[in-house]
């Protein structure tokens, strides 16, 4: 029961403090989280988008070097 009430009093000190905020830090905050979020896919896939580019890409180069 006392991790309850210590999340409920956690979630409350949150909402708190959001509310407190000037909307315009609000907004800031906002923003500046926005741009620093990582892309789509890497978001939801994790680094196995990043693991088949860099594959992509080195297939593509050594096939480039083998047309010479």
């Amino acid at each position: 029961m006392s991790a309850v009430n210590d999340y409920v009093k956690y979630i409350t000190q949150t909402i708190t403090k959001y509310i407190d905020q000037p909307k315009e830090e609000r907004k800031k905050m906002r923003k500046e989280k926005k741009e620093t979020r990582e892309a789509f896919a890497f978001r939801w896939f994790g680094i196995l988008p990043y693991v088949i580019m860099m594959n992509k890409g080195k297939r593509e180069k050594s096939l480039k070097g083998n047309d010479k």
